[in-house]
Formats: C-alpha cells, sequence, structure tokens
C-alpha cells in the first residue's frame, strides 16, 4: 500500500489544489509514482477523460504534475452548481441525478464513503504515494458528520494531514489555531503541520508567530511559499480575476507583430470551463479580459461567449445587461464573436430545454443558425478534427444537442460571417489552430496582429508544473513532508482545546 497524505485549507481558495499540485510535480521528480485524489469536488470547471469520465480540471492538471493520465478514481464525486441551492451529482465520471444541498448532505453523501475510499484505496494500492486535496475548510463543523473529502477521509484512511493558509488575506496565525482547536481529538491526532503560502516579504519577520504557533499547536510549519505570479492554473473555486481585470495575474508579452489584439470574456452567470480562454491569454500581445457591461465590448476585437452551466440563465443575463443587442451589432457590423459550448448555444435560433432550466422553447440570440434541443444523457468526449486547415483536439461536456442548419462547417458547430460557434471545450490549446483562428480575427478586426510563431501552450503548462514543483522543493521541509507520506502523523500530537462541540 502506497504512502499518503492530505492537503487541507484554512479556507476555500487558500491553494490547496496548486499546493498538491506542486507536491506531485517534485514526488515524480524524485522517482515516486504518484497519484492526486479530491474526494468530492464542488467546481464548474470540469474535464473529461480518456475513458469518457466528466472529473474536476483541477484534478485533471494535478494529474498532469504527477505525469499520470487522469482517471475517475481520481474525483469519484463532483458537484456542478446550477443553482445557490442545488448541484448535478456526478459519479464515477457520469451525472447521476440534481439534487439540493440538504439533500446531497444527508444521507446520499454517507452513501458515498464507502465508493470514495473504495477510489482511494485503489489508487494507494498501484501508486507509490496519493496526494488528496480537501475541500473547504476541515473545520467546517455543521458538516463534518457526513465529511467524505477532508477529516472524514483522513481518519479512515489514516492520512496525515497538512493545512494550508493564505497569508496574503491576512489572519493566517488565527485560520491554522482556530482550525485546529475546533477539530475533535481523533481529527486532530493526524493534523501534523502547517503551510503558509502566499507570503511577500522577508520570512525573518514571521519567524516569532511561527514558533509561537508551534507553542500553542505543537505543530511545526513545514514551509513558507512566496507569493508567484502567473500560477493560477485550472483553479475550481472561482474567478481568480475581478471582473473588468486581466485574466490571472498574468503580464501581457510585447505583441510579435505591429498591434494588440484585445479579448472580451462575458462573464455569464455559472460560468464553466473558463479555462478555455488562458491559451488566448498565454499568446504575446493578447489581452483578456471578463467583462459584464455592453460598452466593455466596443474596443474589443474578439468577444467570447464562455461556457455556462445555465444557458437559459445566461440568455436572460445577457439580454437584461444590454449585452445581447451589443453582440448583436457585432455580428451587423462583421466583428468578431466566438460562443464556446453553452456560449455557443444561446448565439443559435433558440433553446429547447427540459432538462436543465425546463424552461421549454426559448428565442436565442439568432447570430448562427443552430438549433438546441436539450437531452437527459450528457454528452462527454474527447473529440479530435480539423478546422482553418489545423487539427484540433477538444473535450465536450453538455447536454444540449446541436442541430446545425447553414453556416461553413466549424467544429462540432458552425461560423456565419465572423461569428463562430462550437461545443468543443480545449480547441484553443490546439497550437496550429490557435493561431491560424487569431489570425483570422485580426483580419477581420482590422489589427495589425501576429500570433506567435513558437508558443507553445503545453510547454507553458509544463513550465507553471514544473514552477510549483519547485515552491515545494526550495521553500517546503520536503525531508518532513516525506516522513508524513511515508509513515503517517506522528505519535503523541498535543491536543488543542476546545475541540469539535
Amino acid at each position: 500500500m502506497g504512502g499518503g497524505l492530505l492537503v487541507a485549507g484554512t479556507t476555500s481558495d487558500a491553494g490547496k489544489s496548486v499546493v498538491t499540485a506542486g507536491i506531485c510535480r517534485w514526488l515524480v521528480r524524485q522517482g515516486l509514482k504518484v497519484a492526486p485524489f479530491k474526494g468530492q469536488n464542488m467546481s464548474l470547471n470540469s474535464f473529461v477523460t480518456r475513458e469518457g469520465a466528466e472529473i474536476g480540471r483541477a484534478q485533471a492538471m494535478q494529474a498532469r504534475a504527477a505525469r499520470v493520465e487522469p482517471t475517475a478514481l481520481m474525483n469519484p464525486v463532483l458537484l456542478k452548481p446550477g443553482s445557490d441551492r442545488s448541484s448535478q451529482v456526478v459519479l464515477m465520471g457520469k451525472p447521476v441525478g440534481e439534487m439540493s444541498a440538504r439533500g446531497y448532505h444527508g444521507e446520499r453523501q454517507k452513501e458515498l464513503f464507502e465508493p470514495v475510499l473504495a477510489c482511494l484505496e485503489e489508487l494507494r494500492r498501484t501508486h507509490d504515494a496519493v496526494i488528496c486535496e480537501g475541500a473547504g475548510s476541515p473545520a467546517e463543523i455543521n458538516l463534518r458528520r457526513t465529511d467524505i473529502v477532508n477529516m472524514g477521509i483522513a481518519r479512515a484512511a489514516r492520512l496525515p494531514v497538512v493545512v494550508v493558509g493564505d497569508i496574503d488575506r491576512g489572519g493566517v496565525f488565527a485560520q491554522f489555531f482556530g482550525t485546529t482547536a475546533l477539530l475533535a481529538p481523533e481529527d486532530q491526532r493526524l493534523v501534523a503541520g502547517y503551510l503558509v503560502n502566499k507570503f511577500r516579504g522577508d520570512v525573518s519577520l514571521l519567524e516569532p508567530g511561527l514558533a509561537m504557533l508551534d507553542g500553542l499547536t505543537g505543530r511545526p510549519t513545514l514551509g513558507v511559499l512566496p507569493y508567484a505570479h502567473g500560477l493560477g492554473i485550472d483553479e475550481e473555486d472561482g474567478l481568480r480575476v475581478s471582473l473588468r481585470g486581466a485574466v490571472r495575474e498574468s503580464v501581457v508579452a510585447p505583441p510579435y507583430g505591429a498591434d494588440v489584439l484585445r479579448v472580451a470574456v462575458c462573464a455569464v452567470p455559472l460560468m464553466s470551463n473558463f479555462t478555455d480562454v488562458d491559451a488566448l491569454a498565454a499568446e504575446p500581445g493578447v489581452v483578456v479580459r471578463f467583462v459584464d457591461r455592453p460598452e466593455e465590448l466596443a474596443d474589443a476585437d474578439l468577444v467570447v461567449v464562455p461556457g455556462t452551466r445555465g444557458t437559459v440563465k445566461a440568455l436572460a443575463w445577457l439580454r437584461e445587461r444590454g449585452l445581447a443587442a451589443a453582440l448583436a451589432r457585432r455580428a451587423a457590423e462583421g466583428r468578431p464573436v466566438l460562443g464556446v459550448c453553452g456560449g455557443f448555444q444561446v448565439l443559435g435560433e433558440r433553446v429547447e430545454d427540459e432538462v436543465e432550466s425546463r424552461a421549454g422553447v426559448v428565442d436565442g440570440l439568432g447570430l448562427l443558425p443552430v438549433r438546441v434541443r436539450f437531452a437527459r444523457e450528457k454528452t462527454l468526449a474527447r473529440p479530435v478534427g480539423e478546422a482553418l486547415g489545423e487539427r484540433v483536439e477538444g473535450y465536450e461536456i453538455h447536454h444540449g444537442v446541436a442541430d446545425v442548419r447553414g453556416g461553413e462547417p466549424f467544429l462540432d458547430g458552425c461560423r456565419t460571417g465572423a461569428v463562430w460557434g462550437t461545443h468543443w471545450h480545449g480547441s484553443l490549446e490546439s497550437d496550429g489552430f490557435r493561431r491560424a483562428f487569431l489570425r483570422e480575427v485580426a483580419a477581420a478586426a482590422g489589427r495589425r496582429f501576429v500570433p506567435a510563431p513558437d508558443t507553445s501552450f503545453d510547454a507553458l503548462r509544463e513550465e507553471q508544473l514544473d514552477r510549483l514543483g519547485d515552491l515545494i522543493e526550495e521553500h517546503a521541509d520536503t525531508d518532513a513532508l516525506l516522513r508524513l507520506i511515508e509513515k503517517g502523523a506522528p505519535e503523541g500530537l498535543p491536543f488543542v482545546p476546545p475541540g469539535a462541540p
């Protein structure tokens, strides 16, 4: 049986996903066979494995960090929110129904505990180490009774736990102490240390606090990871950009040609797989921004309507905001628009939905000759094709079935004038196709933009994952982490009162 470790966090977006990926990359560079694992994930950012299973994109990214093929074992339960109170439940890569939060966090979640644990044990049987990611905080005491992703799985599998805290938000010492002190004694025995994430400044100024934390909890801080720009890869907890802010924290490289190219992404409700535009942001001279007002489309050379878990809701939102009218004006003027998955669906003539929103027949924006009918069975696929004379790979995750009634063929969708639509996520990660597409956009927009001939999105991803591995290797106590993975939490870790009520 291989070793294991659970990376928990004091909050959502504390850095669990990237720390898990960094540990995976560091371990695989030591010659170990490693797998990531997250028992239950809540995310609209998902991926399709080669066997046709839908899992969180964060786990697919972590699998890449570990240099293994992602599988459904790595994320057996995926929750895809459809509203503030309900989510689609995806079990072992396939949707099994829509449930309210109250319904899921009752008996249904407890029923999933054994299948989740079995997936973890199978990964441990076939790998030297399994690095597990928690969800939210392990100190969510209202949910502890049915927990299958934090201390519930850690206690069942006897996994040592390292808690990550985001010091950039402030209050990290209180977060570490409070997280530990709110756990039951049996759970506390597995919490072996802390990792400070996103630190800026002189570490020596932090050291007195770390020593006091050790004295208060009896647990060491196993590393202080510096704030690193440009590492926002495949997040799941939310968009790490403000609206009207540039994608991630990346610095736009100078253009290869004379002009930059401006891309506006409509921040539709329940936006899914917004990572589709990461490949555009990776191009020198391409500026990608998320927007929610019609006037913000005025200077955009390309507008992207991204995927969404709520096509009908997105249509209403576009109309209410005046963005629908702005998109129609763009199409009439021959200015480029790209719709992906749900964004493709809203650009069509009509949507017939008795599955997702149950709204029946709803008029689309009418910019593409397409009619969409929602099927109960979800399409999950990894298509390969050709567009603009270039090979394209992508992945599909949708209930909507498109009836294309005209236009020029474009992947599985179509093109009319300067409006393109497709169900394929990830197509822009194909370098040759992305360059050809951007050349078309630049020509239609009248920009002297030229795609760089040597940008490799795949290579850039590898660079980011290596940087994550470097962060762990250079700034964490890797000897201590390896001991935890191989031997588990040390005996005799003290109890921090008051413990769970």
